[in-house]
């Protein structure tokens, strides 16, 4: 049974993918409201069904006191036996089938699958983000939204099944239940109801803002508290765990006083309710009791008033609650769609098609990128590398190296001019495609947080075992990793290198990174500072083993250390966004420009920055 439930909906069914998902938020919601309204449609008949039953159940308690009033016992039992034993029927069999039904489309039909859904195709929607997007806001607070929103959308619907339909329907069976029996009876529960509902509108207009700057207030506790995590070492290494401190607890502070806020909101609703409700208890049940002394209502319709009463007065404090819950619910998925429902800026073209790769001739043609300031990135830069070229790029800080890497690899699309990889516009096609022809060394390459098997396998995840082990060799990485084990006990290759490849050294995260990149074997590579983090001897050893794996591809090296560059076919010298020089290290030496007095300046093989920008 309860796998029939549970795979009513499936989480993952294909759907449309949209650029720009709706940002308001019943739009947002339609999409995932359609898979679901089969299910809904038998659910909302099932809560209905158990209001009425509920409802029947207070009002056969009337009709009993009354067929009990005036019988004997004996008398009572040969009339009534079989409406008796029918009544037991529905009350053991038929109320918990009903019952149940309800309970079991709501938790694993909908519940768990709801949340489910929204949170695969949040995060579906938000990888296909471009990197300057993730570069603007905390990994933690994106995180964080998208772990909320899900369960907070899911927990909405619940709440309207679970709370609204049962609800409305006991509050209209109450009302024709007190009519049948005398219409006068319904004044006192309509009085009640509208000022419920008053009080309702009341606090679910200041519950709604409330529960809002919660859901806010603790995402920038998240996010403050995943920045210090991540950057651990930088906290311990300033000696700043005071300052983390002051940080989070500036969030922690503002998130308590959201929540007090919140909290007060309630308290005032609670105390209000009982009032109201205490006033519903006294005026049915008074009204009834009148109408009784004055011979015009039953003592069973007396019973069933008072049953009934009491019945709602324990209802509301849940509905109110769940009322409340459902709008900070609601607060909280309108927080989690500023992430989730942001627009993809950065996507492919309907008619892209995938890079048809011959022999590697880049062009970039008058591109320039500013990051939207206006200043800063590549200004008009032209170039053009022949196929299996190899070109140096260096310059100072800020020059546009990093710029020039990332419009390449499409992290950024150029505000004007374009980048052709033989004669195709990289802005015409596929991004994965693109992509993958394309294999990066960063100077500070992170991993996953995972077996050094699956980093080195991300390069090419259909290699085979003998192919991984050979581009570790290749990387001189294969050594080191038979010595590694992790604290539950895997090793070697199936040993975890910790976030961000916290737990290897900075050569050996360098080296595994190496090898994930010699085993992709992309015809296009860069190589961003590849060795800086080795130290000579590694170097050498790196070097050669890069050098080998350069054969036959189009090589983009970035480097302050210009002897790993100098037997380049050319140098691009970049300089405030542009070209300034561009050409084979001897040349360029003897133009005795800018690259020249970055090789005399040299310390250590390292460009003198700050002596060149002093100057």
């Amino acid at each position: 049974m309860f796998r029939f439930l549970e795979n009513l909906v499936d989480p993952y069914q294909p759907y449309a993918e949209q650029d720009a998902p709706p940002t308001r938020l019943w739009p947002f919601l339609k999409d995932y409201v359609r898979a679901f309204r089969k299910v809904f449609a038998v659910t909302a008949v099932f809560s209905i069904g158990n209001g009425v039953l509920d409802i029947g159940l207070i009002w056969y308690l009337g009709r009993l006191v009354d067929l009990m009033t005036g019988q004997t016992p004996q008398a009572f039992m040969a009339a009534h036996w079989a409406e008796i034993l029918l009544v037991a029927v529905v009350i053991v069999f038929i109320r918990p089938v009903v019952a149940g039904g309800s309970v079991g489309l709501l938790h694993n039909s909908i519940l768990t699958n709801f949340g489910t859904m929204m949170r695969w195709r949040a995060h579906r929607h938000v990888l296909r983000q471009p990197v300057g997007w993730f570069e603007s806001d905390f990994a933690g607070r994106i995180a964080n939204r998208i772990m909320q929103a899900p369960p907070a959308a899911g927990d909405a619907v619940f709440q309207v099944f679970d709370m609204a339909a049962f609800a409305c329907t006991t509050f209209v069976g109450a009302l024709l239940m007190l009519a049948d029996a005398d219409p006068r009876l319904m004044i006192p529960l309509i009085l009640w109801l509208i000022g419920y509902l008053a009080l309702m509108r009341w606090t679910i207009r200041r519950a709604g803002p409330a529960a809002t700057a919660s859901s806010e207030a603790r995402s920038a506790v998240t996010g403050r508290v995943v920045d210090s995590y991540t950057n651990i070492h930088s906290v311990k290494l300033f000696a700043h765990q005071g300052n983390e401190l002051n940080y989070a607890k500036d969030a922690i502070e503002t998130a308590r006083k959201t929540f007090q806020k919140e909290m007060r909101i309630v308290t005032k609703m609670d105390i209000a309710l009982t009032f109201l409700n205490g006033l519903m208890i006294l005026g049915v049940s008074g009204l009834a009791m009148w109408l009784w002394v004055n011979g015009t209502a039953s003592v069973g319709a007396v019973a069933a008033a008072v049953a009934l009463v009491l019945r709602i007065n324990s209802m509301t404090y849940w509905i109110m609650w769940a009322s409340t819950q459902l709008v900070q619910n609601l607060g909280t998925l309108a927080e989690g769609m500023e992430t989730i429902a942001q627009p993809v800026t950065l996507v492919d073209k309907p008619d892209a098609k995938p890079l048809n790769f011959r022999h590697g001739l880049i062009e970039l043609k008058s591109i320039s990128h500013h990051y939207g300031r206006g200043f800063g990135g590549l200004q008009d830069v032209s170039l053009t590398i022949r196929p299996g070229e190899k070109i140096g790029v260096v310059g100072r800080s800020g020059a546009g190296k990093s710029t020039l890497v990332k419009l390449m690899l499409r992290f950024y699309d150029t505000e004007s001019g374009a980048i052709l990889i033989d004669g195709q516009n990289i802005a015409e096609v596929t991004q994965d495609s693109l992509r993958q022809k394309i294999g990066m060394v960063q100077q500070d390459s992170s991993l996953l947080h995972r077996s050094v098997r699956d980093n080195i396998l991300y390069g090419r995840p259909d290699a085979t075992e003998a192919m991984m082990i050979a581009a570790a060799r290749k990387a001189e990485a294969h050594d080191f990793i038979l010595t590694l084990e992790d604290p539950q006990g895997r090793t070697g290759y199936d040993a975890h290198v910790g976030e961000r490849g916290v737990k290897l050294s900075g050569g050996q995260r360098q080296r595994v990174a190496i090898a994930r990149v010699i085993l992709k074997d992309a015809p296009i590579l860069i190589l961003d500072e590849a060795t800086s983090a080795l130290d000579s001897e590694a170097e050498a050893a790196i070097q050669g083993a890069l050098y080998g794996v350069m054969e036959g591809k189009t090589v983009i090296a970035i480097a302050h250390r210009l002897s790993t560059i100098a037997a380049m076919d050319r140098i691009v010298v970049l300089e405030d966004g542009q070209v300034v020089e561009d050409g084979p290290h001897a040349e360029l030496l003897r133009r005795n420009g800018l690259y020249a007095r970055f090789w005399a300046r040299q310390s250590g093989g390292f460009i003198g920055l700050e002596e060149e920008a002093a100057e």
